[in-house]
């Protein structure tokens, strides 16, 4: 078949890599010059099995509480006048009592796992350089409440297959000795070794490059604006994408499969269609810093709980991530919650890097309430969706694009997911 995904992130890369492997002709179409050139840019850069806990739990509603109105917050929350952050908000509340976290665990889990041994399956089989470090995750804490109310999640992910094995906080520094200048704060933390870190930019290129090679057809600088239908009911299906080309001309692309892989702006394209998606963007910031003391600086990915804060290590550059704002889909830096990751990264770290040369970055997560993405098909035979990664697209996003590549080729995937529009 002839096969078109829309947008050149890590999901839509992975698809289009898997498509390509089974069989089909393959276009993806990208309206930035190159792939990789939006949220996946320069994310916390962590292959987080461990990291499946939605931010939907129960300690959630309080701690938004305790955040309201602080612009440094973990997470930002402004209310706006629109209908759809009102209804994400309402959802996500529905989603963090104990029953329905523990779902949602299970199944972020089980598709970040199976995305993690696929990683490692397409990074054995490339060669691609992208500064992986296979030395594991930790999580670290401060506050023992913090600590205590983690366990919870750390059993059932370690009850399911993922080791996030608890550890006291000698034992923390004894794996991360650049944690020891705040050894008396840590009150304990959780790791696992299985997890990885690296850089999903580049790790994108690369794979974007190899595809290339093997004949899919990247069209940049083309801007989707719109999917062209037909028919009704059962037999209603996409006919074709309109588009504004790299010579800004309009032009109808048609193919025997449509696949959407447009994160945080999957919702308003599809919404015209009657596909109404409960995906609302997260703004993510990051700041990476030149490291000059090489010893100083962490290896173990980190995980600061308390400041929802990663860091990671990438060569000679430290990676630091996170913070929320939902605000929109607007990504004017926000001064103070850039100063917030310098500070935060200073205490931690004083030596390690040079902190008066930042590069700050944000991005629009495209976050679901209860962070399971859309992965399936859709009420039109030949449209599927694999978008709604939320914080862990780097952590999903190979194996999300070779299990949307057995759907579109009408094979059931190899892992144990909740698949949008495929029953149980």
């Amino acid at each position: 078949m002839k096969v078109i995904v829309l947008g050149a992130g890590i999901v839509g890369t992975a698809s289009a890599w898997f498509l390509h492997q089974s069989g089909h002709d393959v276009t993806v179409i990208e309206r930035q010059p190159g792939p990789s050139q939006e949220t996946t840019f320069a994310n916390g850069c962590q292959i987080s099995v461990s990291h499946s806990e939605p931010w939907a739990n129960p300690s959630a509603p309080k701690k938004l509480l305790k955040w309201l109105g602080k612009e440094d917050a973990p997470l930002l929350y402004r209310f706006r006048a629109e209908w759809l952050q009102w209804q994400w908000g309402m959802r996500f509340l529905r989603e963090c009592s104990p029953a329905r976290t523990a779902n949602n665990i299970r199944q972020c889990m089980a598709m970040a796992d199976f995305s993690r041994s696929t990683l490692q399956a397409v990074r054995a089989e490339t060669g691609i350089e992208y500064d992986c470090l296979t030395r594991g995750i930790m999580h670290f804490y401060t506050d023992q409440q913090d600590f205590e109310s983690s366990q919870a999640g750390a059993k059932l992910m370690t009850s399911l297959g993922c080791p996030r094995n608890s550890i006291d906080a000698s034992e923390v520094v004894r794996l991360e000795p650049a944690l020891a200048g705040i050894r008396d704060k840590i009150v304990g933390g959780d790791f696992t070794p299985s997890d990885e870190s690296g850089d999903s930019r580049a790790f994108t290129v690369g794979l974007a490059d190899k595809a290339a090679d093997k004949g899919v057809d990247f069209r940049f600088n083309t801007s989707a604006t719109r999917l062209l239908t037909t028919g009704a009911g059962a037999s209603a299906k996409i006919t074709g994408v309109e588009v504004i080309n790299s010579n800004g001309q309009h032009e109808v692309l048609s193919a025997d499969a449509f696949v959407v892989t447009m994160g945080s702006f999957a919702t308003p394209f599809l919404k015209p269609l009657g596909i109404n998606l409960m995906i609302y963007p997260a703004k993510g910031y990051s700041a990476t810093y030149p490291v000059k003391n090489p010893d100083a600086a962490p290896y173990i990915s980190l995980i600061d709980a308390g400041y929802k804060l990663v860091f990671s290590r990438l060569g000679n550059r430290l990676r630091v991530g996170g913070t929320a704002e939902l605000n929109g889909y607007g990504r004017e830096l926000n001064t103070v919650r850039c100063e917030a990751l310098t500070r935060r990264a200073r205490e931690l770290f004083p030596d390690a890097c040079d902190y008066d040369q930042p590069n700050f970055w944000t991005g629009l997560r495209p976050m679901t309430p209860s962070n399971v993405p859309y992965i399936g098909k859709t009420k039109f035979g030949n449209l599927f969706l694999n978008t709604g990664h939320g914080t862990l697209g780097w952590t999903m996003g190979c194996g999300s694009g070779r299990a949307i590549a057995d759907i579109v080729s009408g094979r059931k995937p190899e892992v144990n997911f909740a698949f949008t529009g495929m029953g149980k």
